[in-house]
Order: C-alpha cells, then sequence, then structure tokens
C-alpha cells in the first residue's frame, strides 16, 4: 500500500523556521518525483517546490526562494521542506505528492500527503 505521511508542521512567529518531512511507504523517492504543494484557505492548491528522482531540485515558487529548500534522505526514503524567513502568508495546509515530472511544474501524482498544517502568527 502506497502511503505518504507528512509531518513538522505547527505554529511558528514571523520570521521563524519548520522543517517538514513527507516519509514515503509502498514507494521509493528515488523512483519517483515529487512536489511539495499548500493550500491557503480560500485558495487553489499550489506547487511550492518539485524534486526529481534523481535529487534535483526542478523548481522552487518566487515567493519561497532563498527561503525554502528541498532535501532528500534516501536511505529513510523521506523529503523534507526546511522553511526558514516564514511569513504570515506562508500559511496553508502543506502536501507532499509522489508521482512524474512532466515539466518542472507539472507533476502526475500517483500519491499524496493528508497534509500539515502550518500557521504563521504576524
Amino acid at each position: 500500500q502506497v502511503q505518504l505521511t507528512e509531518s513538522g508542521g505547527g505554529l511558528v512567529q514571523s520570521g521563524g523556521s519548520l522543517r517538514l518531512s513527507c516519509v514515503a511507504s509502498g514507494l521509493s523517492f528515488s523512483q519517483h518525483d515529487m512536489g511539495w504543494y499548500r493550500q491557503a484557505p480560500g485558495k487553489a492548491r499550489e506547487l511550492v517546490a518539485s524534486f526529481t528522482k534523481g535529487g534535483d531540485t526542478n523548481f522552487v515558487q518566487e515567493s519561497v526562494k532563498g527561503r525554502f529548500t528541498i532535501s532528500r534522505d534516501g536511505a529513510e526514503n523521506t523529503v523534507f521542506l526546511q522553511m526558514n524567513s516564514l511569513k504570515p502568508e506562508d500559511t496553508a495546509v502543506y502536501y507532499c505528492s509522489a508521482g512524474r515530472l512532466y515539466t518542472s511544474t507539472n507533476l502526475v501524482s500517483v500519491a499524496w500527503g493528508q497534509g500539515t498544517q502550518v500557521t504563521v502568527s504576524s
């Protein structure tokens, strides 16, 4: 059974940091591309960053460039999203997804996590 599980969300003050984790079971991040998405209240889900199965960061949304970084621990089959200098507008539910990247922003997903809430207070 394929499962993605996010963790690491929470409440943080503006300027703070959080590290989100996405653990995969039933699939390997070395064989699947992946993406971190977020959905703020009343808004559509958006791609924050994508990461290839080869281990390369493929896309980072302009609004988070220089603040968010994707990395992967292959041995643990885990992908991380390090978020620094957080802003209130980063408040959203963050999701990870695995699948195939057809372009840097077009991930055809085969699995989604349940999401983790990130709230940034001003």
